[in-house]
């Protein structure tokens, strides 16, 4: 296999910050060498520390700043690095390189995120996810700051901090943690009917993703294309991963944030050192200007999505990810991304959301990465040249050579000098824009409903019914009955029966009146229309001493060439021993393997003298068919089927040779769920 993580220009680039301190002697930070790293300079064995004890300072104040602030938003993160290769030219619609030369590999940092919680919180809480591009690109920096759903709470970023306030922890108490299932998100989201379509797709699925390779992204503003000849077009941006668009169920979200908080970052990290790259293509919706007005719903309004059947999404490239990080802290904690991060070609629509995110990233980087100079950090630097007039500040690593500082400048003969357009000097889409000075929103932003009663169409049964689970729960939290009785209320504007179901389980009055007039659908939008492959699925594989080894081999060897990611459990750690001297290795055993970290179970033999191997084992069985997963037996594992009456039913496999058995597992794999069981 290529390794592809050396074929980067970003990486050749941090190959210059790369420290590797094996072998190495111990200094202090100015390069001297310590002799001692335990023991304090005091006066005397028993005496006072000395405040001369150089060594000591540099070590305890270096580790008092050891943590910047977190995220207000996206705090917790993981990241990684990899390339985008276009596959067909878009000049027809921007002249941004990145988009028009399908030669070019261009090097990525991808950082995917929860919103909601604190950098301590675990990765499956029930939340809208950050999926944040950075394209180091010969012409600047290029920051794609996505998140995996395609419409916001938000109409206006005015109303940022409230919204961020309403879903973060009470204040009073600070609780809960990583969870909108409280009073005054609720309130918010009651008294903020904008929102409406954003908090369906919050109780769907899409906010419990199955992993970070299976999660769509979406760029949730419109954007502009800028061709050569000043031609603009409206752009949505959208990731769509290779594996499919898939989620867990609650109840295993529930259980992972405590068995494996880290589920989907542990899942990232090991695709990708296994040689799993996740691949996710780009593709966009392009409206031409003159169509701006054609829709039923304002382009401008970040509440609103382009349903891919009236614009579809065209694919345009991929991009894979090669390379986890070296350092956390380095990379993926100090990353600093920016929407107003462009090139030429790339440009802003006047979305009000837009427009404050604008403002908000530069001014958040400011205060978490300590002054102006965050763009000179390893991770944030451009891989091309950058010249300018800015000087000084906190953590300033350029050392500008020259007096001049300033511009014009007769001095330096007028340099560094503004580029033309021709020259590749950015220049903004030149918009006619006149108008009062007014705080107004128009009326075309106040449809709240219609999408969110799309949304809803557009779900299969399962796919609804989580959704009813979801606000049952969530609502079922909340303390405040005029709070719950208002959302119910409110809800009923999206669909009538909706809204009785969950007033019916969160004990309010169910509404008598209301429902959208909205009967189209997008099917698009439904996880059950997206791919179906088995690719990188992870298999618990169940097995005691005395398994059929041929037949177990030859099932393993044929996963392992459909992509499979077999992991054995038994009863101990280390080898387990089959017929015909087939030996596996068990890297998990009965008290650190649980259903929820896999997508299929395989129960090889039907039989241990441990106890407690059995108990488990038939737990670890029942939950994952109750989560509707996939489950194989054969020979003596048929009998713990049998024993549980699964035998024969949708998605468990018994029967057949060896290959067809395979076979099947396999096909029943690549449908994530059986939720006709």
């Amino acid at each position: 296999m290529t390794d592809k993580r050396k074929e980067n220009e970003k990486n050749e680039q941090l190959d210059m910050f790369r420290v590797d301190d094996k072998g190495k002697y111990m200094t202090t930070n100015q390069g001297l060498k310590v002799s001692e790293d335990e023991l304090s300079l005091t006066a005397g064995v028993r005496g006072p520390t000395l405040m001369e004890d150089f060594h000591f300072r540099e070590k305890m104040t270096h580790f008092d700043h050891e943590r910047i602030p977190e995220r207000v938003v996206h705090a917790r993160g993981f990241a990684a690095h990899g390339e985008f290769q276009l596959y067909e030219s878009m000049e027809r619609y921007t002249k941004a390189k990145i988009f028009t030369d399908t030669s070019k590999k261009v090097p990525v940092f991808v950082r995917f995120s929860t919103v909601n919680g604190s950098k301590g919180s675990g990765d499956t809480a029930r939340d809208a996810r950050g999926f944040a591009t950075k394209f180091y690109t010969d012409e600047g920096n290029y920051d794609l700051v996505a998140n995996n759903i395609p419409v916001f709470f938000i109409q206006d970023g005015i109303k940022f901090p409230d919204v961020v306030h309403s879903f973060k922890p009470e204040p009073h108490n600070d609780i809960p943690q990583a969870s909108t299932a409280h009073d005054n998100f609720w309130d918010f989201v009651a008294n903020n009917p904008e929102n409406a379509h954003m908090v369906m797709w919050v109780m769907s699925d899409r906010a419990i993703p199955r992993s970070f390779r299976m999660m769509e992204g979406f760029g949730v503003n419109t954007f502009r294309f800028v061709n050569a000849s000043g031609e603009a077009f409206f752009i949505k941006f959208h990731w769509k991963p290779k594996l499919g668009v898939h989620s867990l169920v609650w109840d295993e979200a529930q259980k992972l944030m405590g068995i494996d908080p880290d589920f989907h970052r542990n899942d990232l990290w090991e695709a990708i050192e296994r040689g799993d790259y996740p691949e996710y293509e780009l593709g966009v919706q392009i409206v031409p200007q003159a169509d701006e007005f054609k829709f039923d719903f304002d382009l401008l309004d970040a509440t609103k999505l382009i349903p891919e059947e009236e614009v579809p999404v065209k694919i345009i490239g991929k991009m894979t990810l090669t390379k986890n990080v070296d350092n956390f802290f380095a990379e993926t904690e100090q990353v600093a991304f920016h929407p107003g991060n462009v090139v030429p070609g790339i440009d802003f629509t006047n979305d009000p959301l837009l427009q404050a995110r604008l403002f908000s990233y530069v001014d958040t980087q400011l205060l978490r990465l300590g002054g102006p100079n965050f763009h000179e950090i390893p991770i944030n630097r451009p891989i091309c040249p950058f010249h300018n007039n800015q000087r000084d500040g906190f953590h300033r690593q350029t050392i500008n050579v020259g007096k001049v500082n300033y511009h014009r400048n007769s001095l330096a003969g007028n340099t560094p000098v503004p580029a033309s357009p021709e020259e590749g000097g950015y220049k903004h889409y030149e918009e006619k824009v006149e108008g009062k000075k007014i705080r107004r929103r128009s009326k075309s932003f106040t449809d709240f409903f219609s999408q969110a009663k799309l949304f809803w169409n557009s779900m299969s049964a399962p796919e609804k019914k989580h959704i009813i689970d979801a606000f049952s729960f969530e609502l079922g939290k909340v303390k405040s009955r005029s709070v719950r009785q208002q959302n119910v209320d409110l809800f009923a504007n999206v669909d009538l029966e909706l809204a009785k179901t969950i007033a019916r389980n969160i004990g309010v009055k169910p509404p008598t009146k209301g429902g959208a007039p909205v009967t189209k659908a997008s099917p698009a939008l439904s996880q059950l229309n997206t791919t179906m492959t088995a690719k990188t699925r992870k298999v618990a594989i169940i097995v005691s001493d005395g398994f059929n080894g041929p037949l177990v081999k030859t099932v393993l060897d044929y996963w392992k060439k459909e992509g499979l990611v077999p992991e054995i459990i038994s009863e101990d750690l280390g080898p387990v021993k089959g017929t015909n001297g087939v030996e596996l290795e068990a890297t998990q055993n009965v008290y650190t393997a649980q259903s929820v970290l896999y997508d299929a179970v395989f129960m090889v033999r039907g039989s241990s003298t441990d106890r407690m191997f059995n108990e488990k084992a038939a737990y670890f069985l029942d939950e994952a068919y109750r989560h509707k997963k996939t489950i194989g037996a054969i020979g003596e594992g048929r009998r713990w089927l049998e024993v549980n009456h699964m035998v024969n039913k949708p998605g468990v496999i018994t029967n057949g040779s060896p290959i067809e058995f395979a076979r099947d597992f396999v096909n029943a794999v690549a449908k994530h769920r059986h939720w006709n069981r």
